[in-house]
């Protein structure tokens, strides 16, 4: 059987065709790009330990915090409360990062602190309002994993939660 013919013809698809491949393959690279931005957008974590529900999230330049005491009128103790609280007493938040992630300055809280006074005890204790407080903190990412660690206690005025010391989390990217 001679093929000589068959040789000599060059195939060309019709132009449709030419279209669509060239729509599908800008598609594909488009997809491409969004799954390798997608590797330095935002990660969370989330737990729940010591009455409050905790939600990390890391992205390229901060990590945030949120602490939601999950009973209504308990509040978190401040930040800048001593590391073994005032006379024993209250946990300081704290939120600190490592690994991969660097603080590139101090944590902030999206709710003022106000004074608990305890009289029964004569100490003034620096709380934030009851319900959630966010803390924001300036990050650098470096190589692909991190941590974040949190520690807390959660009050009302007339009961404490187990308090959480160094709870560490651990994150991707």
């Amino acid at each position: 059987m001679n093929l000589s013919w068959a040789a000599s013809l060059k195939f060309r698809p019709p132009r449709a065709t030419l279209r669509t491949c060239s729509a599908v393959s800008a598609a594909a690279l488009l997809l491409a790009g969004a799954a390798c931005s997608a590797s330095h957008g935002a990660t969370s974590q989330h737990f729940a330990e010591g009455g409050v529900e905790v939600t990390i999230t890391v992205d390229a330049s901060k990590a945030t915090a949120v602490f939601r005491p999950t009973r209504p009128g308990f509040h978190l103790y401040s930040s800048d409360l001593p590391p073994d609280g005032v006379q024993g007493l209250g946990v300081p938040t704290r939120f600190l990062v490592g690994g991969g992630l660097a603080a590139t300055a101090r944590p902030t809280a999206d709710k003022a602190v106000r004074p608990l006074l305890l009289r029964e005890l004569n100490v003034t204790l620096r709380v934030y309002p009851d319900g959630p407080v966010t803390f924001t903190l300036p990050v650098r990412r470096s190589g692909h994993s991190g941590t974040a660690t949190v520690s807390y206690g959660a009050c009302s005025a007339t009961t404490c939660m187990a308090p959480v010391t160094d709870h560490i989390t651990r994150f991707t990217y």
